[in-house]
């Protein structure tokens, strides 16, 4: 058969036209994200107006309560917990600025670090990230690799045997016989670990070229140190306006709240994305980490969490660095949020009754009101979880337009702070975002707290099998 040549001038009006059709691709998604801030910002300001509208109308609702004595019991009880809260805000506004990164050490102090990346149906950005690892500013000889497929149905084992081409003896990578989840796949690293150090790395996120040696450095400055936090960001805000809101709500939870935790060496949660373990700490709870159960069922879910709490128990810092980054992969999906938002959820009771048990007791020699605090304002977030739903539910049936002007208002406040800090570190036009999140997740995912109390036994990954986006 005869190959037809395609003239050059139709090779570049081919080219002209993929790049016109990427540009109005651009445009198309520039415009819808346009219209969603400046939808939201609209609805947010006539919101705070009606308040001002409807003064008298809240003057009678407020009368109404007060004249009552579960109103006036519930008046009580949410403004003294407003109080704690704006106090408790105010103390971490103070320790945020404390904080500082621990600067990198030299290659000579540097600790030898296990790599361990779990993955599961990953595909090729699993190639992506254990090539991220590779390339990082780190002695090699002191860099050990593993990488475990942990049952998957796609190609994953594929790319992982491609980085092992690549790679050669930098990198072993082992299969799962069977899906047994992500807990297993770590232990199974750990047992095969040699360094002094253990990281943790999602198969669906990248690394910086520093971010290694910044994440293992407080190790060697502070001897107290159990495990690290990374500073986590979104890989994939460019793709969709989910991926943006949570960029910069990622942003708060890491830069700002781990901030503020690791000034009172308490970081609650060290994220399953990056993490840095020493080794000798993971080795003395690996056995009660492997078989842990809640109400008679295996964990599967929360990990990180987990781990955390056991080294916080054993009286080790578990510290945050911001200088250490990965940008990791996050669903663009209603449904993948919210799963992934439950499965966090369910995590956070579980672990908020272990932590109970030792927070209170003399776990630590060095300073623990800080960790004290920091439970107090989670558990207490979580036992008024119903008494606000019924609340809420009661307001909108009586007063549905009170409601929605005063919920608008408090969103356009409250979420004026994390605008506020992404704009001052980042980018201003990209902050508003913040108040989109807030608005969805106020109005859109309010249950998932409730929900996620009712089922805490139940186990499950819940965003394993979702389609490949």
């Amino acid at each position: 058969m005869k190959t037809q040549t395609v003239p050059i001038k139709e090779k570049f009006l081919s080219k002209e036209s993929n790049t016109l059709s990427k540009d109005a691709s651009f445009s198309a998604s520039s415009f819808a994200n346009n219209i969603v801030l400046v939808a939201t910002m609209a609805l947010l300001i006539i919101g705070a107006s009606f308040v001002y509208y409807l003064q008298p109308d809240f003057y009678n609702f407020n009368q109404t309560r007060i004249n009552s004595s579960i109103g006036l019991t519930f008046i009580i009880i949410t403004s003294a917990l407003l109080l704690f809260k704006v106090l408790f805000f105010f103390y971490n506004v103070y320790l945020y600025f404390q904080y500082k990164s621990i600067e990198s050490v030299n290659d000579e102090l540097l600790p030898t670090c296990t790599i361990i990346v779990p993955a599961y149906n990953e595909g090729k950005l699993v190639y992506e990230t254990l090539m991220s690892i590779a390339n990082s500013d780190f002695p090699k000889d002191k860099l050990q690799i593993l990488a475990i497929d942990d049952g998957s149905k796609d190609d994953t084992w594929y790319w992982m045997n491609k980085a092992k081409e690549v790679l050669g003896d930098r990198i072993s990578v082992f299969q799962q016989p069977e899906n047994k989840g992500k807990r297993h796949a770590l232990y199974r690293g750990f047992n095969l670990g040699t360094g002094d150090v253990f990281v943790t790395i999602d198969s669906d996120s990248i690394i910086k070229k520093d971010t290694l040696r910044n994440l293992v450095s407080p190790f060697i400055v502070d001897e107290s140190c159990g495990a690290v936090a990374g500073n986590v960001r979104v890989l994939n805000n460019k793709n969709a306006i989910l991926p943006k809101m949570l960029n910069v709500s990622f942003v708060m939870s890491f830069e700002f709240v781990r901030s503020v935790e690791s000034q009172v060496g308490s970081v609650l949660c060290t994220p399953g994305a990056l993490a840095a373990y020493k080794s000798s700490a993971v080795f003395n709870c690996l056995p009660e980490w492997i078989d842990q159960k809640f109400m008679g069922v295996a964990s599967d879910i929360g990990e990180d969490r987990a781990m955390t709490n056991m080294i916080l128990k054993q009286g080790k810092k578990v510290l945050f660095q911001r200088n250490a980054i990965v940008l990791t992969d996050v669903p663009e999906q209603y449904k993948g949020l919210y799963k992934m938002f439950i499965r966090w959820g369910r995590s956070n009771v579980r672990e908020n009754l272990v932590m109970a048990k030792f927070v209170f007791t003399n776990f630590r020699k060095e300073f623990k009101l800080g960790a004290r605090l920091l439970f107090t304002n989670q558990f207490l977030t979580l036992v008024m979880t119903y008494p606000f739903l019924i609340f809420m539910m009661y307001f909108i049936i009586v007063q549905p337009l009170l409601f929605l002007s005063s919920t608008l208002l408090a969103i356009l406040i409250f979420a004026s702070f994390p605008v506020f800090f992404y704009a001052k570190k980042y980018s201003a036009a990209e902050s508003l975002w913040a108040y989109a999140y807030s608005v969805l997740y106020t109005f859109g995912l309010f249950w998932i707290s409730p929900y996620a109390i009712a089922t805490a036994g139940k186990s499950g990954w819940l965003t394993r099998e979702l389609p490949v986006k």
